[in-house]
């Protein structure tokens, strides 16, 4: 069983400790207290090994609508082979996310930061991912892997973006009100929407390189550094955007890496998500039933599967982590991170999300223990297919790729959180993560 993690999430098993956040700067309308919440927090993978770090979250800084996140994570000592040599090694990082910062004197503009830098033991990497690939021919090894995006997004002034380009609730138990007419109305006339230009980069050493199947030992590979930019249209067209009962959103988005300086070389590719929400009747036992669905699918149209610019590597390829892709907290999450990758690919699941009645967060001696509110919690049943494959093509609909699972998520401090375990054809995986999957 793999167990996987985003460290700065493990927030249903740590210790809390919250704060209030005045705001005061009258040049950037500030209007609304934040909460603060800092928690440590400990875990282990086959990637990690043993670690530790502390996080913290914060909403409402300097601006209403901003989140912070911030994490530091150090990890033990490990056994690893390295270039052939037997060594110890430890997984550390940092990392940062500050976001829908409204740029000063504008209504409708927005900054949001997002920074890792991590340095893995044991990464375990899928150089080939087709769909026809071995799970056993993927590549262990230590190495770094550093991340850095910027975006700037425009609200349009249409439908919810009029008079609410913030996307501010008021909420009540982790539900929002006065949305009981929202959801689902005609795309563009209602609903928000906004258009995105971010820059990003991403810095990859992989130091068993070597030990792969297609390379000698007499060779060496550079670093796998990308950077480019992204367009992105966002319409969401739902009642309450961080957990929607009813309603839709789609996202159509281009990315690009020019191969300019020391980029491993360039590429694009084009991707496509909608999702759907209905909402059902709620049981004895539920406050809210609700059927998710969502389909994504990706092409990348400068990937040349016919030529190789590298040994093992297709010219003009997106990055393992970029373009089409399958595996990992978001889709196929039966499989490993970045599992599988190809051309193209399409993906979709269908999950069933009920808001239990219980919650012993918020009552009782628990309840007045917890200094970070737990509004309600969520059980979840879902499953997903999904393929690559090195065209564009009704072969893509064929012999899907599949695993089931199971999710117990909560609003803690405003902020979904998810604990996950699925199962599919090479085996079960766990994660711990926030917002709901079909946000990123």
């Amino acid at each position: 069983m793999n167990f996987k993690i985003l460290p700065l999430t493990m927030i249903l098993t740590s210790s809390f400790l919250t704060a209030e956040v005045s705001n005061s700067d009258n040049l950037l309308d500030i209007e609304k207290t934040g909460k603060w919440i800092a928690f440590p927090y400990a875990f282990s993978s086959d990637s990690t090994g043993l670690v530790g770090g502390v996080a913290s979250i914060a909403t409402g800084v300097l601006q209403p609508q901003t989140t912070l996140v911030a994490s530091i994570f150090y990890g033990a000592k490990q056994d690893i082979i390295s270039n052939g040599n037997a060594t110890t090694d430890n997984f550390s990082g940092a990392l940062v996310s500050f976001s829908n910062l409204k740029i000063p004197y504008t209504h409708r503009f927005y900054f949001s930061l997002f920074g890792l830098m991590s340095h893995y033991p044991l990464d375990r990497l899928y150089l080939d991912g087709s769909h026809e690939s071995d799970k056993d021919d993927g590549l262990t090894t230590a190495g770094d892997d550093d991340q850095v995006e910027l975006s700037f997004k425009y609200v349009l002034p249409i439908g919810d973006g009029i008079e609410n380009p913030d996307g501010l609730y008021n909420l009540k138990n982790g539900f929002a009100m006065g949305r009981e007419n929202f959801g689902g109305g005609r795309p563009f006339i209602t609903g928000r929407t906004s258009l995105s230009f971010n820059y990003f980069y991403h810095h990859q050493t992989i130091e068993n390189w070597q030990e792969s199947k297609p390379w000698s030992l007499s060779q060496s590979m550079p670093d796998w550094n990308d950077s480019g930019f992204r367009i992105k249209l966002n319409h969401d067209n739902t009642d309450f955007d961080l957990n929607p009962s009813r309603g839709y959103s789609f996202m159509f988005q281009y990315s690009t890496d020019g191969g300019d300086g020391d980029n491993l070389q360039s590429w694009d590719s084009i991707e496509f998500k909608y999702s759907h929400y209905l909402e059902l009747e709620s049981l004895s036992f539920t406050k809210q039933n609700v059927l998710a669905m969502n389909f994504w699918t990706a092409y990348s149209p400068s990937w040349d599967t016919n030529r190789e610019y590298l040994p093992g590597i297709d010219r003009n390829r997106a990055p393992l982590w970029e373009g089409p892709r399958l595996g990992g907290f978001t889709r196929m999450r039966g499989y490993d991170t970045n599992r599988f990758s190809d051309k193209a690919a399409i993906y979709a699941t269908a999950e069933y999300r009920a808001i239990l009645n219980w919650n012993p967060f918020n009552k009782g001696l628990i309840g007045e223990w917890m200094p970070a509110t737990v509004d309600w919690l969520q059980v979840v049943g879902f499953a997903e297919v999904g393929r690559v494959n090195d065209k564009y093509n009704f072969d893509l609909f064929t012999d899907l790729k599949y695993d089931v699972g199971v999710s117990l998520r909560a609003m803690v401090a405003e902020i979904p959180v998810r604990f996950e375990v699925a199962y599919g054809e090479e085996g079960t995986s766990m994660w711990v993560m926030y917002k709901q999957p079909f946000d990123f």
